[in-house]
Order: C-alpha cells, then structure tokens, then sequence
C-alpha cells in the first residue's frame, strides 16, 4: 500500500514523477469485479478465456486504471486532491501475474484554480499497457490540513 505524501500546488513543478509498481493477482480481480460490478467471464474464467484472442484471463482496464487513482490520491499530488477528469487509451491487455509499473508526471499547472495536468503511463515491463491524462485540483498550502 502506498504511503501518504500530501503535497501542496506550490510544491508542484513540471517533471515531478512519481512511479508504483503492483502485482497483479487473481484475488485483485476476484475483488475488482466483485467490487465493479462487471463480471465479464474473459476477467474471470479460464476456460472462456482461452477461447478468446487473449489466451488468458485479463485484469479489466478500470483495475488497471484504479492504480493511476491510487497514485494521484497518496503520493501525486496526494491527500486532498480533487479528481477532475482522466482520458484513458488501453494498449495491450494486462494478465494475472504481471507487474505493473504506474507512472505520473506533471505536465502542466494553471496557477488559475490550482490545477495539474499529469501524464499517466502504465507499462508492463516495456510495453506501454494504458496511457492517458489526468486534471487534478490541489489544495494550497493554506489549504493542507488534511489529517494522516
């Protein structure tokens, strides 16, 4: 599990990275469905997903997805950020037992409402698995009383 690391608007310059690497586990996608909702067989059934182009069952996207959220909520910018929107472009699929690395890196700030527009990349060693961006709100320092 990731850490907390608040870190205030004024904290933030362009370059910033942050990277987590997580396994992912047939128990991550038990619960991911079970908490999503989508039950789709290729993310739960072997048998059907041999039959498919994937060979192997496959974590769903969102799961992937989630682990982008993960960072932007405990580490970059962290406690008290403000989601605001994300574009997601999925690449390859992502299979029980794979390590993913999520990178964040802020590209952009908007002093105007304290806003950073982060690039997201998820690899699977070298192969870029999902990429897209993200636009958070960050609390100023005034603003950082948040409770860890």
């Amino acid at each position: 599990m990731l850490s907390l690391r608040p870190l205030a608007y004024e904290d933030l310059t362009v370059g910033m990275t942050e990277v987590f690497v997580k396994h992912v586990s047939s128990q991550d996608i038990v619960g991911f469905a079970e908490v999503s909702g989508d039950r789709n067989p290729i993310h739960l059934s072997e048998h059907f997903a041999a039959k498919t182009p994937f060979k192997s069952r496959i974590a769903h996207g969102l799961y992937t997805a989630s682990l982008i959220s993960a960072v932007l909520g405990t580490r970059l910018p962290g406690p008290g950020a403000i989601y605001l929107s994300q574009s997601l472009n999925f690449r390859a699929p992502v299979y029980i037992g794979d390590d993913i690395e999520v990178r964040v890196s802020v590209a952009e700030l908007f002093e105007k409402g304290r806003r950073a527009r982060l690039d997201c990349k998820c690899l699977v060693g070298e192969k870029v698995v999902l990429e897209g961006e993200a636009m958070v709100k960050v609390p100023s320092q005034s603003e950082m009383d948040i409770p860890l």
